[in-house]
């Protein structure tokens, strides 16, 4: 990694978040491996609670050391940890951190999740600890996820996969891979050591139907009878990919995807995209050569805080496609706002 980077701007901010993310990334798999058993329920977050609060911690005091300066908007913060109810929780955090940053107390970590509070600015980082949770929960796919944003524009981003191989497939408990890139410079595949795997670029298909859909695993998170019309429209040959988290975006950089929506779910008729689910995977898929919108076409706005309150659901694509998915998506109306209830 060290001579994949050097000389490039930002160069030493894609080395950063692609170490960050990988620690951060194989720190959740040793949680998940060490607290989930057949018998936990699945409505029992306590892992993912553990495995999000110690993934921000990890990201945050690395980014403290490096670049004090600098703010970060992640999704977590440490209050439910410091109440009463949150003691054995706080504890198992700390012991994970501390296989890290040696030395760690519970004091230190609620304060290095906390610096996740921060503020938009002229150079800011966000962060998704854990993207996917029941992903996650399921022992299937969630990444670490983060990018940096200067003058309202990403300009790097990582994705910390630990459930996709070398060749950005899925592999459960398998090698794990780093994908990070950088504004105009690309977008590279890296092993979670920092070995370089190659530079990775968005497939080339321009008929629809030979389109491949990359689709949340839960349907709960979009408009599956909406996504359903989309994709009879299409007329793809191939049945979608269901996947949890921005796992996604590292597919379709690698060519192994080509189309994702993002609809609204009926369920959450005013639901707002949060920046840390999209500024990573944005980059990644831009750099690997494709094209990232929401439904109305519009660009991505990250000038609104913490959520991307301008724009209406995602599209995600490897721009040749694009054109043609927007005029289907205006077809049958899943670039407008639903009415609540």
């Amino acid at each position: 990694m060290q001579d994949l980077f050097v000389g490039k701007p930002y160069g030493e901010e894609a080395k950063f978040a692609a170490r960050a993310v990988s620690m951060a990334a194989k720190l959740c798999r040793e949680i998940r491996g060490e607290m989930v058993t057949q018998s936990l329920e699945k409505s029992d977050r306590s892992p993912v609670t553990v495995a999000d609060f110690a993934s921000q911690a990890v990201v945050a005091r690395l980014l403290m050391d490096t670049y004090p300066q600098d703010p970060l908007i992640a999704e977590e913060a440490s209050q439910t940890l410091r109440a009463a109810e949150g003691a054995k929780t706080l504890e198992a955090v700390t012991a994970y951190v501390a296989r890290i940053h040696e030395g760690a107390e519970s004091e230190e970590v609620c304060r290095w999740i906390d610096h996740g509070d921060g503020k938009t600015a002229d150079r800011f980082w966000t962060l998704d600890p854990i993207d996917g949770t029941k992903g996650f929960l399921r022992g299937d796919q969630y990444v670490t996820a983060l990018a940096l944003l200067e003058a309202d524009q990403v300009v790097v981003g990582a994705l910390g996969c630990p459930n996709l191989n070398h060749q950005i497939e899925p592999e459960i408990g398998g090698e794990g891979v780093v994908v990070v890139a950088i504004r105009g410079q690309g977008c590279w595949a890296l092993s979670m050591e920092g070995k370089s795997l190659g530079k990775l670029s968005v497939s080339t298909i321009t008929d629809p139907g030979q389109a491949r859909v990359l689709r949340s695993f839960e349907s709960g998170h979009t408009d599956s009878g909406k996504l359903e019309q989309i994709i009879e429209r299409l007329a793809t040959a191939h049945p979608p990919v269901l996947m949890d988290s921005q796992a996604k975006y590292a597919l379709m950089a690698a060519g192994k995807g080509d189309l994702l929506f993002r609809l609204l779910s009926p369920a959450q008729p005013g639901y707002v995209e949060k920046i840390w689910d999209q500024a990573a995977g944005l980059i990644v898929v831009e750099e690997a050569g494709g094209k990232v919108t929401d439904l109305r076409g519009t660009s991505l706005d990250f000038t609104c805080g913490r959520g991307l309150t301008e724009n209406i659901g995602v599209l995600a694509s490897n721009r040749r496609l694009h054109d043609d998915a927007l005029e289907i998506v205006r077809s049958i109306g899943a670039d407008r706002r639903l009415k609540a209830d």
